[in-house]
């Protein structure tokens, strides 16, 4: 996220896979007795191992558009150079080194407030606005992987891998059909800002804790969903809008006293952003540090949703900004519309939990001076990629237009990353 200037369900039937809603019970259980506890039934739906032949499906699926984005990175490094002049393309890293992912280098490597440095200081670089999680991460694999960018990338390589393979079981949750799970996946890897899963970004690594978390919440394993909702709202304030959500979720699902016992569990996301708060606070003296550094960097202040779609349509339209920058806009005008679509759409379907997820993420979004990075936040909406599979599993020429609009549009957004004309 760059300083921009100032003046500005359902599918044909199939057969359900075994692992979707319910695993054939053991002569033990039929006998009346106890197959083993809860966590480990959850665990084993997020992530079994040895791996299903689907599951094996998938992971290949990912390894080649990850092979497919990186491709992408080194020509662009030699057909777009800064320079139009250079005769040296330079290292293909160098394409990821650029944008947020300085600010978590920074963070990773001096720490929030390095030498007293801080707010208070002309030219500060509003650190504080992003989460420490994935900075945490980066620097304990840094101690392993010395390459700093090296290590970023292999964070969100094996984040992305935990998150397809999350994603294509919360799809075969939902449809019937044995293909889902891999025609969600394929629409999400395909998606037009994919580019941000495969660089030192966060949204691998949140993905890769929210999605099983969202799983264990469906088995109703709640200590398991608190605690990996917990770690993804140490990577991004995303993970208190799915904190909301699984509270939601089990109080639509407890139905006895027992049911509730589970319930202190669930602060423990809120535990997590409050901790942040405090260690922010202890250096600035400022308990709204966070949004006030979103406010410095990001233009992040509080704007009725009327007003801020009207402020980023007079800079999407009006010829006020290069065309570059005017584009970028256009994408988050058509990512919000996409967002309140879906957002209808899981209300009119009762899915009252996924619902409260994704608008939450719009107001949150949708209430600045202006709209920025909901393009990117579309790949969080784990319920767009399952709503785009059940349509093409009914409606097959659905695919077709899908893979036709999209995959130029994502080739175009991994160009604009990689040659450093990002704007949003």
């Amino acid at each position: 996220m760059p300083l921009l200037p100032p003046r500005l369900r359902e599918s044909a039937p199939g057969p359900m896979p075994r692992d979707a809603t319910h695993e054939r019970p053991s002569p033990r259980r039929r006998a009346g007795g106890r197959s083993g506890p809860r966590r480990s039934r959850a665990v084993s739906g997020c992530l079994a191992f040895p791996l299903r032949p689907a599951d094996r499906d998938v992971l290949g699926l990912y390894l080649l558009t990850r092979i497919g984005i990186w491709t992408t990175a080194y020509c662009t490094r030699w057909l777009f150079p800064t320079d139009g002049k250079t005769r040296d393309a330079g290292s293909v890293l160098a394409a990821s080194q650029q944008w947020d992912w300085t600010h978590y280098l920074h963070i990773a490597r001096d720490g929030y407030f390095p030498g007293h440095a801080g707010p208070w200081q002309k030219g500060w670089d509003n650190r504080e606005a992003f989460f420490p999680g994935f900075p945490l991460l980066l620097r304990a694999v840094h101690t392993v992987i010395p390459h700093w960018t090296v290590a970023g990338l292999l964070i969100s390589f094996a984040a992305g891998a935990v998150a397809v393979l999350a994603l294509a079981r919360i799809a075969r949750l939902h449809l019937p059909d044995a293909r889902a799970g891999r025609r969600s996946v394929l629409f999400f890897l395909l998606s037009p800002c994919a580019i941000f899963l495969a660089v030192g970004y966060t949204e691998a690594l949140f993905l890769a804790l929210a999605l099983p978390a969202w799983l264990a919440a469906r088995r109703h394993n709640w200590p398991l969903a608190a605690t990996l909702t917990a770690l993804a709202t140490a990577v991004r304030v995303s993970g208190l809008f799915l904190a909301a959500a699984i509270v939601l979720h089990f109080a639509l699902s407890a139905r006895t006293r027992r049911d509730w016992r589970p319930l202190p569990w669930l602060a423990l996301p809120g535990l997590t952003a409050a901790l942040y708060i405090w260690y922010l606070h202890a250096y600035t003296g400022d308990w709204l540090a966070w949004n006030h550094a979103q406010e410095r960097g990001w233009y992040r202040t509080f704007h009725a949703p009327w007003e801020a779609w009207c402020n980023t349509w007079h800079v999407a339209f009006a010829h006020t900004q290069t065309t570059g920058y005017a584009f970028m806009f256009q994408a988050e005008l058509l990512a919000m519309l996409v967002g309140l679509l879906l957002f209808g759409l899981l209300i009119r379907q009762h899915r009252w939990h996924e619902a409260f997820y994704i608008g939450l993420s719009l107001w949150a979004l949708g209430t600045s001076y202006w709209y920025m990075s909901i393009p990117r936040a579309t790949l969080l909406w784990w319920p767009l990629w399952i709503a785009l599979a059940s349509w093409s599993l009914r409606k097959p020429w659905f695919k077709t237009i899908y893979l036709c609009l999209a995959t130029p549009l994502t080739t175009v957004f991994a160009l604009t990353f990689f040659s450093g004309r990002w704007a949003g």
